[in-house]
């Protein structure tokens, strides 16, 4: 039974995550007192997405319909609008800085307003869908990570603005397979900044860190710095390919290497492997069905086999992760680009960070939601962390420029520059 005195559910806000795998959907409110409370959370198989993009919009628009009935039977509430995570489309993320000049007076309000305009002026989206564009952190003169300009004098006031940009038909698809389960979309925000918000510290932005969220068929790989997002590359591989994999080697059901995957995996090869055999065939299932390539009598194989597929396909994904990170100049040594964090569903698999790990030469964590209060145990995995993230991003829902009138002039702008030096404790006042 609830206490009287637990504390009063102010806001409520909904979020679906499609995913290759699942689709998942939480409800949350915030309290009174600023508390996130998880009120339901529910997923399910997913259905007509490809590598994160609707390939099929009745069969998607059903899966979210009913990943969403389940979360709000547990919620005992229900919702009309939804944030929206989304991992394919073409994400890209940028980075520009606007200036205007003030000529050595205090900064007012109007000055700020007049700067997010221009920002907003300045925004060239090149066909592309502009998912956000929001002030990161404000400069002036010689001085970065400024919070609150206001009051300050400067000669010239400046901001960064994070845009982050998507393909336009296969981000429509994503939003009409929401609004056809009868839902509005509030807003659409990228998987790897929803999880961000769930896995990273303010101080990991900060310094440098990079996110790599291990999908079902999308690996996404992000690079905070100085708090915000600056580089984001999509790699078309995941989890689900290793399953693949396995089906393929062995000649079983995916099911079943889907299983085989998550009971005996493991990214680390141990002396003992070879002397251990594993069932294919799982409990309740029907007959012995087909028999796997190189099993037993009694359709068992062995662990060595097993893992030796897995690895083989992790170095592939691995090598383009580092690649990926290699090329946004995510460099190790000393100073930043060391930590690399790895979240999504594929991140669940048995000894990953200390393969990634000697794999990347770099610290590897494996990223899991935060301790919200009302998240269910099987939801409190590396899996869920884009759908808690989302109810965070919701939460918080960051200022977007466009939101601002026409500018009068702008004096400035700068493409995307060196942003280590910009504070996310300034991001986190200012949001």
């Amino acid at each position: 039974m609830a206490s009287q005195h637990q504390p009063r559910i102010a806001r409520v806000f909904g979020a679906v995550n499609i995913g290759s795998f699942r689709v998942s959907a939480m409800i949350a409110g915030l309290t009174e007192n600023g508390e996130m409370t998880v009120l339901g959370s529910g997923h399910r198989a997913s259905q007509g997405v490809k590598r994160g993009y609707v390939t099929d919009m009745a069969a998607a628009t059903y899966a979210v319909r009913d990943a969403l009935e389940r979360a709000e039977k547990l919620a005992g509430t229900s919702v009309t609008s939804v944030w929206l995570g989304a991992s394919g489309a073409g994400l890209a993320s940028r980075i520009n800085q606007v200036e205007i000049e003030i000529g050595g007076r205090r900064i007012e309000e109007e000055d700020i307003e007049q700067l997010l305009s221009a920002a907003r002026d300045a925004i060239e989206p090149d066909g592309r869908m502009v998912l956000h564009a929001q002030p990161a952190c404000y400069f002036l003169d010689g001085a970065d990570g400024v919070a609150n300009p206001r009051g300050l004098h400067a000669e010239r006031l400046g901001v960064d603005i994070h845009t982050m940009l998507a393909d336009g038909a296969p981000m429509r698809n994503l939003r009409e397979a929401v609004e056809n389960a009868h839902l509005e979309v509030e807003g659409v925000v990228a998987s790897p900044l929803a999880a961000g918000y769930a896995c990273l510290t303010a101080e990991e932005r900060d310094l440098g860190v990079a996110l790599v969220e291990f999908g079902a068929e999308v690996t996404n790989v992000a690079v905070f710095a100085g708090g915000m997002l600056v580089g984001l590359t999509a790699i078309p591989m995941g989890s689900g390919d290793i399953t693949d994999a396995i089906a393929s080697n062995f000649g079983i059901r995916r099911f079943q290497a889907e299983r085989l995957k998550c009971v005996a995996g493991s990214a680390i090869a141990s002396p003992t492997d070879h002397r251990e055999r594993v069932p294919v065939t799982g409990p309740g299932e029907d007959g012995p069905g087909p028999q796997a390539r190189g099993a037993d009598e009694q359709n068992r194989i062995a662990r060595s086999d097993l893992i030796s597929v897995i690895t083989g396909e992790l170095d592939r994904l691995i090598s383009d992760v580092g690649r990926a990170l290699e090329a946004m100049g995510f460099s190790g040594g000393k100073g930043g680009g060391r930590q690399v964090v790895i979240t999504g569903g594929g991140a669940e698999l048995a000894g990953l960070a200390d393969y990634a790990q000697a794999a990347l030469g770099k610290a590897v964590r494996i990223g899991r939601p935060p301790h919200l209060r009302g998240l269910p145990e099987a939801h409190a995995v590396p899996g869920f962390a884009t759908l808690a993230g989302l109810v965070l991003y919701a939460a918080e829902d960051p200022i977007d420029v466009r939101a601002f009138g026409r500018s009068r002039q702008i004096t400035a702008t700068y493409g995307p520059a060196a942003m280590a030096q910009r504070i996310w404790h300034a991001v986190r006042a200012y949001f």
